[in-house]
């Protein structure tokens, strides 16, 4: 979808993006070889062109920090395809809903291929080093919830990823509510350990380890766990159903 996309660059919006792919223009490529069929003025052509030749550039040399700073927020899932050999999946739990009177217990990270839970008064620390080496994050509320309270207890960590928060373009698609909600839309399984664990049961687990239940805190981290390597069947379920989503408002 990345190379589909033409509203990063300077002084094009949504209503010529679309323009163009009402035209049947529909990647970058297409555009170059087809840009005299497009009732577009001479020097907005001009200005996409240009944007093409950076955009091609800035993806062969991986600068994810330009497309998420140009691409709007709510666009972020475009480029997940160019770098999701960099992805990280994120969920944290904590003790409460607001960052003001509450603190993170637990950061669940997964790249595709290993998942790794991060403890409060154990490692948790960790974090600062470890998310900053992924070119894109994904969540699920993220934006509200999860990126907020990091930043709060490390505002050290600059969070200047792409970053694709899931509950915006499943919304688009009529995919509504809280994440379990929609893993069981999507036919999405869990444990029997963990079905039917919610947030507020997350707070429970912890304070029973806290009081010297090690079992809470296993059964705290395989849910985290079960999170986090959902979003990526999540998102690798409905990124087509987001694209096409995005062409048909074109239409």
């Amino acid at each position: 979808m990345l190379k589909s996309t033409y509203i990063h660059m300077p002084r094009i919006g949504a209503t010529v993006e679309k323009r163009i792919w009402s035209n049947g223009v529909r990647t970058w490529d297409e555009f170059t070889d087809r840009k005299d069929e497009l009732l577009i003025s001479p020097s907005k052509k001009e200005m996409i062109m240009s944007g093409i030749r950076e955009s091609v550039e800035r993806l062969e040399s991986r600068d994810f920090g330009f497309f998420a700073n140009s691409l709007p927020k709510s666009e972020h899932w475009r480029a997940f395809r160019e770098f999701s050999d960099k992805v990280a999946y994120v969920d944290i739990e904590t003790t409460g809903l607001s960052p003001g009177s509450s603190y993170i217990t637990v950061v669940g990270i997964y790249d595709g291929k290993d998942s790794r839970t991060f403890v409060r008064g154990i490692d948790l620390d960790d974090i600062v080093d470890i998310l900053p080496e992924y070119e894109f994050l994904v969540t699920f509320n993220g934006a509200r919830f999860d990126l907020p309270f990091i930043k709060r207890e490390f505002p050290e960590i600059k969070f200047d990823q792409l970053h694709a928060d899931l509950m915006y373009p499943l919304r688009r698609i009529k995919l509504t509510g809280g994440l379990k909600r929609i893993e069981c839309e999507l036919g999405i399984l869990r444990d029997e350990e963990t079905v039917g664990i919610s947030g507020f049961d997350a707070v429970r687990l912890w304070q029973r380890y806290e009081c010297g239940d090690e079992e809470a805190l296993d059964l705290l981290l395989k849910y985290n766990r079960e999170d986090i390597v959902n979003l990526e069947t999540i998102i690798n379920m409905t990124l087509p159903r987001f694209i096409d989503n995005k062409f048909s408002e074109s239409i």
